[in-house]
């Protein structure tokens, strides 16, 4: 069958007419059926289209949206509360020293029929990091694999049938947080062997996937841009309230307004600042918020571009770019300037430090020092929006604005999908590049070592070096290459640090570091913003920082 409509069954046969309806007819009406279990097509629009869904084969947030409806973790965030975990697959949980165990409710099934046991735990995370494992994911998998498991876990095993144990190769404070993350999703054992042996074979599990979710995935109709669920008639937690789900791609952010307004959509996402305006405006829709766990910035590529070693280089560039210009033009006071890596509401966040001020005399002044007057770069960004760059073609053009009114040359180069764009940036092909990270814990770690330790060993950085060429860097979402002896030391701190007190000095500290050197520009802090349809019971649908979203508790009118 061809990857353009990849189905399990029939679905357009299944659910009949009303839903062809719910799809192709404007106003609320046409979507059928009102609240309750089981009651009528929730529709969500979004601005980019991935085409796999396996949580180990992706970094995307458009892909999370996806498997955290159709998977479960074995621990969950409890939604709006940002951060506060839950039980998820799992009744009990403990970390001692280097070992966690989890106990696992019983009588949990998959869409395919099997129950959950410890075993199915043991293969997923085998698949994900144990190269010796027969179905290893290889090159497939995401640089999650290291940041979830692999770098911590020295082994699984199923202690009984409902119970596994975890050995650690270290203390490490954020493990408990990383199993709620989308990316330790809990697979079926029996779907990882039907995929069969080798990283391409265990490719195509993305494209029908099948978890212990409250939606089954019905098709992924890649040349329409939409997804088909069914609500999962077993589904062991609360919901879903609707019998059917549908995820679309509308690009426009004011297109995408607009189809909600209609009616023609249910909640949407990312939206800009003229977008929310125009939702705000209507009757027929409203505007959603909440503060954000993220951060946006423009990495500079230490191991590309001898220039940004430069710790005056990078200070002289951040006070170049006008991000308060950025935010409160662009993004139209949607999000706040940013000041370090680390956002705040999460542990750390070093409330003492101020956005970079825009001053292009000072930053004159630092190039001149540095001997880099004449710098010459590409600036790689991507086209659709995203929360914490909902504009990111005129953020890019008003960087490089700044960046010439001090004499310096920069190309923009344009990405119109965000996969491709990953792609580019994670290999490394950027000199700079504009991205921008959601927490997946609201862990300090999950910002501090994620996307800014080079995730080697500090021995391994040369004495007086900031950077580590990219062949030798084990952390793949560090595409600034930075390597800081001394902030490595304060973020390996606080990883082995049990005590929240004492980490939270340390990463106050390590907070100070990254905006002192400056391994990036900066840009904002966004809020969440969605947009909901009046068909939408509006207390039903709770906006989160963290996790979800959880469609499985929206009710329709």
């Amino acid at each position: 069958m061809s990857r353009d409509s990849t189905s399990r069954r029939d679905f357009l046969k299944a659910t009949g007419a009303a839903t062809a309806a719910a799809t192709s007819t404007a106003g609320c009406a046409s979507f059928g059926g009102g609240g309750g279990d089981g009651g009528g097509t929730l529709i969500y629009s979004r601005g980019d289209h991935p085409t796999n869904y396996d949580p180990q084969q992706t970094t995307s947030g458009e892909v999370a949206k996806v498997t955290n409806q159709v998977f479960d973790t074995t621990i969950d965030f409890k939604p709006g509360s940002g951060g506060k975990l839950v039980d998820g697959l799992a009744k009990e949980w403990e970390l001692d020293g280097k070992t966690t165990t989890l106990t696992l409710k019983e009588g949990i099934t998959f869409h395919g029929g099997d129950e959950l046991t410890a075993e199915d735990v043991r293969a997923t995370v085998r698949r994900f990091i144990d190269t010796e494992y027969e179905f290893f994911l290889g090159e497939k998998r995401s640089g999650y694999s290291s940041v979830t498991f692999g770098d911590w876990v020295e082994s699984v095993e199923a202690t009984s049938k409902y119970e596994v144990t975890f050995t650690l190769k270290q203390r490490y404070a954020p493990f408990v947080r990383n199993l709620a993350m989308f990316a330790a999703a809990i697979l079926s054992k029996s779907q990882i062997e039907e995929m069969g042996q080798g990283a391409e074979a265990q490719a195509e599990l993305g494209t029908d996937p099948r978890g212990t979710g409250p939606f089954q995935f019905e098709e992924l109709d890649n040349s329409n841009e939409k997804i088909r669920f069914s609500a999962y008639d077993d589904y062991w937690g609360e919901g879903p309230h609707v019998s059917q789900l549908i995820m679309k791609t509308i690009k426009s952010n004011q297109t995408r307004a607009q189809d909600l307004i209609n009616g023609d959509s249910h909640i949407t996402d990312n939206l800009g600042a003229q977008a929310i305006k125009q939702i705000k405006d209507s009757d027929g829709a409203s505007v959603k918020k909440k503060n954000g766990i993220n951060v946006g910035y423009m990495a500079f590529n230490q191991s590309r571009k001898a220039a940004f070693r430069k710790p005056k280089v990078r200070r002289a560039i951040s006070y170049a770019v006008d991000t308060e210009a950025i935010v409160n033009s662009i993004y139209q006071g949607f999000a706040k300037q940013a000041d370090q890596a680390l956002p705040p509401d999460v542990l750390g966040h070093n409330e003492d430090l101020d956005p970079y001020p825009h001053d292009p005399e000072k930053a004159q002044t630092l190039l001149e020092e540095a001997g880099e007057t004449d710098l010459e770069f590409e600036l790689a960004t991507f086209s659709n929006p995203r929360g914490y760059n909902p504009s990111p073609v005129a953020t890019a053009n008003q960087i490089r604005s700044n960046l010439e009114d001090i004499g310096l040359s920069v190309s923009v180069n344009q990405f119109s999908s965000f996969g491709p764009y990953i792609d580019y940036t994670y290999a490394g092909k950027h000199d700079a590049a504009l991205l921008g990270w959601y927490t997946d814990n609201a862990d300090p770690d999950n910002f501090l070592y994620v996307l800014l330790h080079p995730g080697v060993p500090v021995e391994e950085v040369p004495d007086g070096q900031s950077y580590v060429s990219w062949d030798k860097k084990g952390n793949a979402s560090n595409i600034s290459s930075w390597a800081n002896r001394e902030y490595m030391k304060l973020v390996n701190e606080g990883q082995t640090t049990y005590d929240q007190q004492k980490r939270e000095e340390v990463y106050l500290q390590a907070a100070k570091m990254t905006h002192e050197q400056a391994p990036w520009v900066f840009l904002d802090y966004a809020q969440l913003t969605r947009g909901i349809n009046q068909a939408v019971q509006a207390d039903s649908y709770t906006v989160s920082s963290v996790g979800g979203p959880y469609l499985e508790l929206v009710e329709m009118n």
